[in-house]
């Protein structure tokens, strides 16, 4: 083959090639130029979360440093979405005190949240001699001097995004809400008032 041939055939497939990036490049502009729509047009927020009620009907502290917790929340979770449903595929929602998980996990069972769909749950929470550090339970005993248990309901677990018949991958969810318990001797220990949780997605 003669130079000349040679140089054709380079240059026929650099023109190829050029050819190939160039469709590659316009199918990858196009896929992202549609998610841009999609995400314009849907606006996904996270879902909303709150703790309306909760009660402590057991908070122990036996020697040495060993903590018994029952309580029951009710949790308030809303789709502010109005185009996008939520899978809860998997959640756990437990009760922690000043940073300490005191209670095991409690599964909620998998379920589906509509556009602007509202869910109320309201798990028992349980933990068994639980132990616990020398520095918690002297700052409970504080606490229950001073008439404020300040607890945390966290939520844990995985969800789903529904547009039309699309269902995307899995996502973490983490939730955090904040419940100040008022303590009176002898009696149930009561969320002071309904407050807000915030959400990681």
């Amino acid at each position: 083959m003669s130079a000349k041939g040679k140089d054709c055939g380079n240059h026929t497939r650099k023109k190829l090639y050029r050819r190939l990036f160039a469709l590659f490049l316009t199918i990858i502009i196009a896929i992202l130029f549609v998610i841009l729509v999609i995400w314009l047009v849907l606006r996904p927020t996270k879902p909303r979360f709150s703790i309306q009620d909760a009660t402590i009907y057991q908070f122990n502290v036996t020697a040495p440093n060993i903590l018994s917790t029952t309580l029951q929340v009710t949790l308030y979770c809303r789709n502010p979405n109005d185009r996008i449903g939520i899978y809860y595929s998997k959640l756990y929602v437990y009760a922690s005190y000043r940073n300490q998980q005191i209670t095991l996990p409690t599964v909620i069972l998998p379920n589906y949240q509509g556009h602007n769909d509202i869910t109320v749950w309201s798990p028992f929470l349980y933990g068994s001699s639980v132990p616990v550090s020398t520095y918690l339970t002297s700052a409970l005993s504080g606490d229950e001097n001073a008439g404020f248990i300040p607890v945390s309901i966290k939520l844990d677990g995985r969800v789903k995004w529904k547009v039309g018949t699309w269902i995307s991958g899995h996502y973490h969810i983490y939730v955090n809400c904040p419940a100040y318990m008022i303590y009176s001797p002898g009696s149930a220990i009561r969320l002071q008032q309904p407050s807000g949780c915030s959400v990681d997605v």
